[in-house]
């Protein structure tokens, strides 16, 4: 699989990413500055690393949103390509409008960085495929800026439609405001477009896809889209 990891000024999860497509999953992982106009030639996933690009001046992800790199990203995700955009990444693709919804502070203000669970809410995409609806698994987030929020309307449009992919939870995978560590409505930490190839969340499972990083459960993410690829390498 070739994996474009775009960086802008400020990235700094590139590196984390890198190591996870690259020396974990054995892919062709290439960082892409965010001043080229095109991504590598046959690029399968498109992965928009964590950070503060920019900064976070203006908004979180705002200013990267309108970066050279990102028309193309748009034209990937509209021809059927995979996105994954992880934290920044999250934030990134909502100011660039790939996904609905906006992340703002922190109900409690503050930099959160700690393990979280997260309940698995649709295993039927390519990023959740290797895992089972319900399941529970302990990833790390590391945010200011993680509380999404969404019109009323379009929000009632996201859940009717199956556009939740994460929430936040306890480790018996209970949902509620105690378990929601950023104030994000209905708990929910990662989202996917209608079609179902641009995946948006706040916390970091390419920061936990060793032992050594304390949990392996981020692993889950990184074998979907490996049977997604072998799937589509199938019909080819």
């Amino acid at each position: 699989m070739r994996v474009a990891i775009p960086v802008f000024p400020g990235s700094n999860c590139d590196h984390d990413a890198l190591h996870a497509c690259g020396t974990v999953m054995g892919w062709e992982a290439i960082p892409v500055w965010h001043q080229e106009p095109r991504l590598p030639e046959g690029t399968d996933l498109v992965f928009i690393p964590g950070g503060f690009s920019y900064g976070d001046y203006l908004r979180c992800g705002a200013i990267a949103a309108l970066a050279p790199i990102m028309a193309d990203i748009k034209r990937h995700a509209d021809n059927g390509g995979l996105v994954l955009g992880l934290c920044n990444g999250f934030q990134i693709l909502c100011e660039a409008q790939l996904l609905p919804g906006a992340l703002l502070r922190n109900e409690s203000l503050r930099f959160i960085h700690k393990r979280v669970h997260l309940r698995v809410e649709r295993a039927d995409l390519a990023f959740t495929a290797a895992m089972q609806p319900g399941q529970v698994i302990g990833i790390p987030i590391a945010h200011a800026e993680g509380n999404f929020t969404l019109d009323p309307a379009e929000l009632v449009d996201l859940e009717a439609r199956g556009g939740v992919a994460f929430r936040y939870c306890d480790a018996s995978g209970n949902i509620g405001v105690k378990e929601t560590p950023n104030g994000a409505v209905n708990g929910i930490a990662g989202i996917v477009n209608v079609r179902g190839n641009v995946l948006g969340m706040m916390p970091h499972p390419e920061r936990a896809v060793e032992p050594e990083m304390g949990s392996v459960d981020g692993m889950g993410i990184f074998k979907s889209l490996a049977q997604a690829y072998s799937k589509a390498l199938a019909k080819a």
